[in-house]
């Protein structure tokens, strides 16, 4: 059984900035197929508007108020928002709370900055 927490697991920055700490994932783990891991924004702070080709993606907001949007799709969030993310949608989050905003990512397949198109440059705004 692998069983890891977070105060153990280092930290890097993704390919559309955001800090993630790899819970549970293919490399440190038997998962194989997707992965889990806890992102944070600082105040405000937000990702880089991307998408992946492949992954479909799950956030899951545990600290903070911010703002996501998925295509054309502008909604508020806050702990206890899940968000589903198909594969090739455009997605961009912001933390507009007064704290750093905590989410849970899950990721099938498992994230890999390969799958990551980041699109910032051709959004407008």
């Amino acid at each position: 059984m692998d069983v890891t927490h977070l105060d153990t697991v280092p930290a890097f920055i993704t390919k559309d900035g955001s800090e993630i700490r790899e819970l549970l994932a293919p490399r440190n783990s038997v998962i194989r197929r997707q992965s889990l891991a806890e992102a944070r924004l600082p105040i405000g702070g937000s990702t880089q508007e991307h998408y992946h080709p492949v992954t479909e993606e799950i956030y899951y907001i545990t600290h903070g108020q911010g703002r996501m949007r998925v295509g054309e799709e502008l909604r508020e969030v806050q702990p206890g928002t899940a968000i589903a993310i198909p594969p090739g949608q455009r997605h961009k989050l912001w933390n507009t709370g007064s704290e750093v905003m905590r989410l849970l990512c899950c990721c099938t397949p498992a994230y890999e900055h390969e799958d990551t198109i980041i699109t910032e440059a051709e959004a407008a705004g």
